[in-house]
């Protein structure tokens, strides 16, 4: 057993692929056999690592564990950030074109209602200075815009906490939800889901989601998903904060 963990320590990046790919295994398996497909599987592998993440231990969660370290690296923002770009591939530039306006547009509408809907409802749950309102509006946007809004004006680690939350919520809440929606919402055409995209925002409830209605559309909308949260973080702590610190 110890030779065992040893090398698990020295492959540690090798074994983390090796986890995610068994859960994410299981939760396709799971989603197919169990629920017909109605529980996209990424939603079942996105709750079971939010699980492992809630009950694990330590500095880094699981990852404080020797054998578990490679999980530290796999999760971090380098790999995160490259399969945030990645996600662009195979996008069709002349279908990108085709948005135009409404795509921009739907960027910047989608990014202040996420903002405003998610600053108002933590201002009625007690948090109505406006560094917290505009943190957790911000989380809302995606779990990434939280923390930068969160570190640009100065709130606390619990609000900021709570911001990146808000954003996981949603993120698994749009994975599941997506493919039910997508039908009646006609988001069946790279058009669509590119809008889809930038007014929903989060890249990996929107990639997920898309990738079960149809993988074809993954990379369009997560293309406008990203740009969603470039967008919330050059908005949120500037021009939204300084419109919400006025009020407050």
């Amino acid at each position: 057993m110890e030779d065992l963990i040893k090398i698990l320590e020295k492959n540690g990046l090798v074994f983390a692929f090796l986890i995610v790919g068994s859960i994410m295994w299981v939760s396709y398996q799971v989603s197919s056999k169990l629920t017909k497909n109605k529980i996209p599987g990424a939603a079942i592998a996105i709750s079971v690592g939010l699980l492992i993440a809630y009950y694990g231990k330590g500095e880094k969660g699981i990852a404080s564990i020797p054998a578990f370290s490679g999980l530290a690296i796999l999760g971090g923002s380098m790999l995160r950030d490259f399969s945030i770009v990645s996600t662009a591939l195979g996008a069709s530039f002349s279908e990108i074109k085709k948005t135009g306006l409404v795509g921009l547009l739907s960027l910047v509408i989608g990014t202040c209602i996420a903002f405003f809907a998610g600053g108002t409802i933590a201002y009625f749950m007690g948090y109505t200075d406006a560094k917290s309102f505009a943190t957790i509006g911000a989380g809302a946007c995606t779990f990434i815009v939280g923390p930068v809004t969160g570190s640009a004006v100065g709130a606390s680690s619990d609000v900021i906490a709570i911001s990146i939350a808000i954003g996981v919520i949603k993120s698994v809440f749009v994975t599941i939800v997506t493919p039910f929606v997508a039908g009646r919402f006609g988001i069946n055409n790279p058009q669509s889901a590119m809008i889809f995209g930038g007014l929903v925002g989060s890249t990996s409830g929107v990639s997920a989601g898309l990738a079960a209605t149809d993988p074809t559309l993954v990379p369009y909308g997560a293309l406008t998903a990203t740009f969603h949260t470039a967008v919330g973080c050059l908005l949120c702590p500037s021009i939204l904060y300084f419109i919400v610190n006025a009020i407050l």
